[in-house]
């Protein structure tokens, strides 16, 4: 899966219920695959923000 021009790997957590998603040395957890990618899209647009705030600075 992409978020724009980044790549998502998305699998399933061996030890525990459920999937984790990877992505910009971001790492995310949810029931199911849908729910860690929306998870990761909201992390790496936290990020953009923060870093884009910094730049302005």
């Amino acid at each position: 899966m992409k978020i724009g021009k980044r790549t998502v790997k998305i699998f399933a957590i061996k030890n525990r219920k459920g999937y984790a998603a990877i992505c910009c040395d971001h790492l995310t957890e949810g029931k199911t695959k849908e729910e860690a990618y929306e998870r990761m899209k909201k992390a790496l647009e936290r990020t953009d923000r923060k870093n884009k705030a910094w730049k302005a600075e």
